[in-house]
């Protein structure tokens, strides 16, 4: 009888210390899940931050401003305005184009 005792003994202690351990790593993955979900929402608004500034960046008067200042651009007008022919002659704007 008391070998049986001690092997029920040890099989008691041996799933005790199998709960412990698998309770421990449950909450280990539960902190890495609480992490990453905290991580994805920080993710998320970061992007949409630098979509709103992505968007006030691309705005049609900006673009206009940053062509204007920086890279020296006009507005096109019929004055300045040339056109290519087939044959590769430069037309002046105020030639019509050849069918």
């Amino acid at each position: 009888m008391s070998r049986l005792s001690l092997l029920l003994m040890i099989a008691v202690m041996a799933s005790a210390l199998y709960l412990v351990r698998t309770q421990y790593e449950s909450r280990s993955l539960t902190t890495e899940i609480d992490r990453a979900n905290n991580e994805a929402r920080r993710l998320e608004t970061e992007n949409d931050r630098l979509d709103v500034e992505r968007r006030a960046q691309a705005t049609p008067l900006r673009v206009e401003k940053l062509a204007r200042e920086q890279l020296h651009m006009h507005t096109i007008t019929p004055a300045i305005t040339q056109y290519a022919t087939v044959n590769g002659v430069v037309a002046p704007a105020s030639a019509e184009a050849h069918p």
